[in-house]
């Protein structure tokens, strides 16, 4: 195993106080990187990535020589997913196409994270154009294990403590997913929470922006910093958590689903009361209908490329693109409109049965053995698809010592309290990990 401790939030005090050494922690993380990336392959190799570094701490520093005016995320390192414009890289986006043809100004999400005193570390791997595609990229849990993707490079990061935050997007399942295979948290906000100008996009309608930690209180940081409006919120009870029950949560493998009763007992026995709810018994449907929306607008954003560089696209990545281009208008009209239905009918369902948040398994079940594919997002689709705020926490271990991880779901713009309630139930799991070890 490659995994490292890096949590964010006592790093962020550290920093700006001076207790850790700027200069110091910076070289001994491009250190570390240097040589184990060579087998988790989780950034894009860059030339002298330590004297670019080194000179941007410098100027931070000189900038802000004095701790208590120091920035939010002074010195914070970060991992970039290569789907996102920034100023200074090439952006190829896994693919092989000549990164001029994917030029763009810096993503708005990089330049508030760089507004905020954090630091570009590098840009990490993603599966091509953010599909399917997969990188070199290897789980830091088992080598022989996917990470996950399309955020696959973020997700190993921090996981391997590379990096203590990680940006990724997700237009079906690629940050709840890679982020429970790799036993981090991965926190997708609410569609359009954080500014998604400057990625280059898979489908417009299903996009987020979002993040990747080790730690709910430096996720906390990081979103305020990230998510336009954010609010300190003081809430001193526990949420009602709804199962949603029927065939949604039967796409979970066998012992995955007997893992995440499992865990539903633990956080009974904590406190937590738990109802089940029917709902989402037509996933199928709502799949369905999600296909049409990524493929059609993934169409859109390629037709012009796509058009004079067909032969440079990976297989799967022409698939989607040919699919999309065979979807009607009427049928993109109905396919965006039944978004905002399926949010309604779930925010409805929650209201109705008195529940303050969905919980779920986060991923079918452990990381797949092999990287040639990044796994299952069944689990993730729908909240993607409504757009809905969700939090991968880790949760245990499969019988192969593979990490597994529950998804948490809120309202609609409810991710504030979505993250507050995320580490009172990862404090749970923390607590019987470390009782059973």
């Amino acid at each position: 195993m490659y995994l490292r401790p890096a949590p964010l939030a006592p790093l962020i005090r550290d920093l700006k106080t001076g207790n850790q050494c700027l200069i110091e922690y910076v070289t001994d993380l491009v250190d570390i990187v240097e040589e184990s990336d060579q087998i988790i392959k989780a950034f894009i190799p860059e030339e002298d990535r330590r004297g670019r570094l080194l000179a941007e701490v410098e100027l931070l520093l000189v900038t802000y020589p004095e701790p208590a005016r120091r920035p939010p995320l002074f010195g914070v390192p970060v991992g970039v997913k290569d789907i996102y414009h920034v100023e200074g890289f090439p952006t190829c986006a896994g693919s092989r196409l000549d990164p001029e043809l994917l030029a763009g100004p810096e993503a708005e999400a990089v330049r508030l994270l760089r507004q905020a005193g954090a630091l570009v570390f590098g840009k990490t791997v993603t599966t091509e154009f953010a599909y399917f595609d997969p990188g070199p990229t290897r789980n830091p849990h088992n080598l022989e294990h996917t990470p996950g993707g399309s955020s696959s490079g973020s997700a190993a990061a921090v996981a391997a403590g590379f990096c203590p935050l990680a940006l990724g997007t997700q237009t079906i399942g690629s940050i709840n997913r890679p982020a429970a295979f790799c036993g981090v948290i991965g926190f997708k906000p609410s569609y359009g929470r954080i500014p998604s100008a400057g990625l280059l996009y898979f489908s417009r309608s299903a996009d987020h922006v979002g993040c990747f930690t080790q730690d709910i209180p430096g996720m906390i940081l990081a979103a305020a910093v990230l998510c336009y409006n954010w609010q300190e919120i003081n809430v001193n009870y526990q949420p009602v958590l709804g199962v949603p029950r029927g065939k949604y949560l039967e796409q979970t493998e066998p012992e995955a689903l007997k893992y995440f009763f499992q865990q539903l007992e633990q956080l009974r026995d904590s406190g937590y009361e738990v109802k089940e709810v029917l709902v989402l018994d037509d996933i199928e449907s709502i799949a369905a209908w999600h296909r049409k929306l990524i493929a059609s607008e993934m169409a859109l954003e390629h037709h012009k490329l796509y058009a004079n560089c067909a032969e440079q696209y990976r297989p799967k990545t022409v698939e989607i693109i040919k699919e999309g281009l065979a979807v009607t208008k009427e049928e993109l009209t109905e396919a965006r409109r039944l978004q905002k239905v399926l949010r309604e009918r779930l925010e409805t369902k929650m209201r109705e049965a008195k529940i303050d948040l969905w919980v779920t398994p986060a991923a079918p079940g452990p990381a797949p053995e092999g990287i040639a594919a990044t796994g299952n997002p069944a689990m993730n689709l729908p909240w993607t698809n409504s757009g809905l705020p969700t939090v991968s926490v880790p949760s245990g271990r499969a019988a192969n010592g593979m990490p597994l991880a529950l998804q948490l779901v809120a309202p609609f713009m409810g991710d504030e309290l979505l993250l507050h309630w995320a580490a009172g139930i990862a404090e749970v799991f923390a607590a019987y990990q470390a009782y059973n070890q």
